[in-house]
């Protein structure tokens, strides 16, 4: 079982001086990555030039199976979900009505998150977390044509990365690594709070920079 823990990322900026827009991801060294699965974008948000801006961001280490829907390189929707912990596996059906199910986790391969595609036909699986009073899941990986038979596997470690891009929408499927600089990184499952406020900055020598307030 999982431990479940909460995390309200606060990210803040006054007179950053220039227009920017602050992308977080989980793209992190995980096996696998742009080849068996894609990242996705979290939050996409633009600070001005001048006087304050700011972005909450909340994550719920509490991850989950869903059955994507895509549109146009972008997660649009999710058809049905299911609560997923570290060394388990679910198996995705569907119905003689068309209507797709995921079954309950049982025990898989240690370490691993595993969905088994038995529905007959080739499928786009995802993995999210629930965000706090939501029904379905906020998408984090995204896992292209898994084949009947086959399963999507992941080992999910919740590092954020920051980026300053404007080149990508929230929940863009991220189909090769960002061509930018990752300004900031975090385990998070390290801090030591729930509650964190970062600050973005920008100087000439130094470029963006986040730092903790």
């Amino acid at each position: 079982m999982s431990e479940t823990f909460l995390r309200n990322l606060n990210f803040q900026t006054h007179n950053l001086g220039r227009e920017a827009t602050l992308l977080l991801t989980f793209d992190g060294d995980m096996k696998g990555i742009y080849k068996e699965f894609c990242p996705i974008v979290w939050k996409s948000c633009s600070f001005g030039k001048e006087g304050p801006y700011s972005l909450r961001a909340t994550y719920l280490h509490q991850l989950a199976f869903f059955k994507a829907q895509v549109d146009e390189g972008t997660i649009t929707d999710a058809a049905t979900c299911v609560k997923i912990n570290k060394g388990q596996l679910t198996k995705l059906t569907q119905d003689d009505e068309e209507v797709f199910h995921f079954s309950e986790p049982e025990d898989g391969e240690k370490g691993f998150l595993q969905a088994k595609n038995e529905t007959g036909l080739i499928q786009d699986i995802g993995i999210g977390f629930m965000c706090p009073g939501e029904l379905m899941p906020t998408p984090l990986l995204y896992f292209n044509g898994v084949g009947d038979g086959s399963c999507a596997v992941a080992k999910f470690i919740p590092k954020i990365r920051a980026y300053i891009t404007s080149d990508y929408e929230q929940t863009a499927i991220l189909q090769h690594a960002i061509d930018g600089h990752c300004i900031w990184e975090q385990d998070l499952s390290c801090l030591d709070s729930e509650d964190t406020t970062w600050k973005l900055t920008y100087d000439e020598y130094y470029g963006y920079r986040i730092t903790r307030g």
